[in-house]
């Protein structure tokens, strides 16, 4: 086939979009992810499917043919948009696979770290309780109805979390520069600014993109102005939280604990000192991981990636901006 479709990694497996797709075009799977590696496979491409790998501008001027990026998931800081745009490619995402899916992860953190499960878990395994009716005091957990959450962030995921947070009876108080007071208010959240959140917040729980302006947004300087009664939750970036600062906030209790599905560096590295704190919960970038989510995911990558291959505007696209120069080429 002329047609050709790069695929940068499994999503973890990619049986099921590259049996749709091999019937408009010839799919094949990259041999690396590094820009050396995508820059010597891109020259043919018409589009390339992306989860992790940077998408580099290098990469898309090394691309003539490349007329969509198509990635597999929410976030797009692993794709330089405005290059790809000058160069007159879509780039789409799938902005809706995963909204309930990571709220209600967001929320077994949240459970996990008020009722201690993981501990709990550790302590009955290792059969190290003395006596079966005096329960460790470290064991101790913490109701949710009537504790405030606060939310950086009430964009979808924000918004699913909001309604199950209302569902146990919490508080919810939002920070978002970005959101209408109307559209918070249906939702029966309040707006703050980001001091009064997190001065006031018994679980804070991150749901911003990363950007310039919230890469490393949370560091000393803000967890010192938690509760020490305070959670801390992040299933949004890792960048956006300053884990050095973490790692002192939960060793010498300025807040009580955090529970992690992202991180600074992915894969984080294995003597990361988070790792040996019983404070915190920590998952491995799994708050989107489930059946029914990637069975969404993939059908959503499939189905505008063919729309790109047909001449058309994906259905999630990003980069509008895009279809100016198109029509100005026309």
């Amino acid at each position: 086939m002329d047609k050709k479709v790069l695929i940068t990694e499994p999503t973890p497996f990619i049986e099921e979009e590259w049996k749709i797709l091999e019937k408009y075009a010839a799919v094949r799977l990259a041999k690396g992810i590094t820009e050396d590696d995508l820059l010597a496979e891109v020259k043919d491409v018409d589009v390339m499917l992306v989860v992790y790998a940077k998408i580099t501008k290098r990469i898309i001027e090394s691309a003539p043919r490349l007329k969509g990026i198509v990635r597999y998931g929410i976030g797009l800081d692993n794709v330089d948009i405005r290059a790809a745009t000058e160069m007159g490619v879509y780039v789409a995402n799938v902005p809706d696979y995963c909204i309930g899916t990571v709220a209600e992860h967001t929320f077994a953190l949240l459970l996990a770290l008020a009722r201690k499960i993981i501990l709990a878990d550790r302590i009955i395994k290792s059969a190290s309780w003395k006596v079966w009716t005096q329960q460790p005091i470290e064991l101790m957990g913490t109701d949710l109805e009537g504790k405030v959450l606060g939310l950086i962030g009430i964009g979808n995921i924000g918004s699913a979390v909001a309604i199950r947070a209302k569902a146990f009876g919490m508080k919810v108080i939002a920070y978002d520069p970005y959101i209408e007071k109307d559209r918070a208010s249906s939702l029966g959240v309040e707006l703050v600014d980001l001091d009064t959140l997190l001065k006031n917040s018994d679980f804070v729980s991150i749901h911003a993109p990363l950007t310039p302006e919230t890469r490393g947004m949370i560091g000393e300087q803000e967890l010192k102005k938690m509760k020490k009664t305070a959670y801390l939750i992040n299933t949004s970036r890792g960048p956006i939280v300053k884990e050095d600062a973490l790692y002192k906030a939960l060793r010498d209790g300025w807040i009580a604990g955090a529970a992690l599905d992202v991180y600074e560096n992915e894969p984080p590295n294995t003597n990361n000192p988070l790792f040996k704190l019983d404070n915190v919960v920590l998952t491995p970038h799994i708050a989107w991981y489930t059946e029914e989510a990637l069975k969404r995911l993939k059908r959503s990558v499939a189905e505008d990636t063919i729309r790109i291959l047909n001449g058309m505007p994906p259905k999630n696209l990003v980069n509008k901006d895009v279809l100016l120069g198109k029509k100005m080429v026309q």
